[in-house]
């Protein structure tokens, strides 16, 4: 039975939740604690899958109990339920929490909150990588991208026109804009499909307090990668974005799926950022493996880990709350077929883009991923594939 724990100072708030989620006992095993170092007895005596917190409490605030929960207890999921708006909290709150939910929070919406984080460990099977991944407070930059953003925040003249045009740039900066924007904090209406609509909405003083006062932005270390090519990710990656984008343009897409596209396209290799940083040695091992075998590397790291960089990356995408389209994309880029998504969203496009940019520029240290042929098919857009293939190839000359 799933664990959840509730984390209030107000007696009324827990007995609210208690009496509000009464039909989810058969399914969920609740525990309520009144202050963080109840919350934490609690944890010692049996970890919970999800703790869910809010912010504002005596003692010890819901942000640094999330952040001992995060420590003791990597692998579970962590949610602050506040009726603070103010964006100051989110800033000091945003590097251990996965989800922002506000009070009053529906039923109907909480469950759905809850049974999603359930529903992406199935991504995921042994308990070691769920909690390296639970476990990530930020996903680590470009080191050129990194300091073009911290010189434009520093400086007198800070243009948000400018911190948009980096941060669209660059897949672990983006990514954490999209997780608070979408926060039900911020109270939108819809979804935000594109890193810059979210620079837009945060504002530059929302980001200029991330870059001083949290994680969400670092770089990354290249002598941590083990030889593993950052420049040539963030390329690809770029390349898989906007070639989505334009193969989501041709087939006709609303401005909405154009903008998931390229969303999903540059985030789809997000995992391979994740394995290379986390667990650098035994990536370098996985990618040499793949090279000697010409073979994709998501086999290899299947063979490995149980699991690929695609479900990877979706998992922490997904606890961060990312749209359910941009999850898709980056859960089964690779096996479309496998997936209940059986229209020309997407998906499709990142899939096709991300095949056809392997082709054009290969990997020379893993084989390339092959078109899933019967899923286009089935989508009746195999046909396409050249068209699509020259506007790759003309963005590559353009480069």
């Amino acid at each position: 039975m799933k664990r959840i724990l509730f984390v209030d100072d107000e007696p009324n708030v827990l007995q609210g939740l208690s009496r509000l989620l009464r039909p989810m006992r058969q399914e969920w095993k609740m525990e309520f604690a009144g202050s963080g170092a109840a919350a934490l007895e609690i944890m010692e005596r049996e970890p919970c899958d999800v703790v869910i917190s809010d912010m504002r409490m005596p003692g010890m605030s819901g942000a640094e109990l999330l952040d001992e929960v995060r420590r003791r207890y990597p692998q579970t999921v962590r949610i602050v339920l506040s009726g603070q708006t103010d964006k100051s909290d989110i800033v000091r709150s945003v590097d251990p929490v996965h989800q922002y939910l506000a009070k009053p929070c529906d039923a109907e919406l909480l469950v759905e909150t809850v049974n999603r984080a359930f529903a992406l460990r199935g991504l995921l099977a042994t308990e070691p990588l769920k909690r390296l991944v639970s476990q990530m407070e930020s996903l680590p930059s470009l080191p050129t991208l990194y300091h073009q953003l911290m010189h434009e925040l520093h400086s007198a003249n800070a243009s948000l026109h400018n911190v948009e045009k980096i941060i669209s740039q660059d897949m672990g900066m983006a990514a954490k804009m999209l997780q608070m924007v979408n926060s039900a904090f911020f109270g939108l209406r819809r979804r935000v499909t594109s890193p810059g609509q979210a620079v837009m909405i945060l504002g530059l003083d929302t980001i200029k307090g991330l870059a001083l006062s949290s994680h969400v932005f670092s770089q990354v270390r290249q002598s941590r990668l083990q030889d593993f090519s950052l420049d040539r990710l963030w390329k690809h990656s770029m390349l898989v974005g906007g070639g989505a984008r334009a193969i989501a343009h041709a087939a006709g897409g609303d401005a909405r799926a154009v903008d998931y596209a390229f969303t999903a396209g540059m985030m789809h290799d997000v995992g391979k950022l994740i394995l290379a940083n986390e667990m650098s040695a035994e990536y370098k091992r996985m990618r040499k493996t793949a090279g000697a075998r010409n073979l994709p590397i998501a086999i290899v790291e299947q063979e490995s880990l149980a699991a690929t960089h695609a479900e990877v990356g979706a998992y922490l995408l997904g606890l961060w709350g990312l749209p359910d389209p941009i999850l898709e994309a980056v859960a089964y880029h690779h096996q479309p077929g496998i997936s209940l998504v059986k229209n020309l969203g997407p998906l499709a496009a990142v899939h096709v883009a991300d095949a056809l940019a392997d082709e054009l520029i290969p990997d020379p240290d893993a084989g390339g991923s092959p078109l899933d042929l019967p899923y286009l098919t089935h989508l009746g857009i195999a046909d396409r594939v050249t068209e699509w293939q020259r506007l790759l190839e003309k963005m590559i000359a353009e480069s």
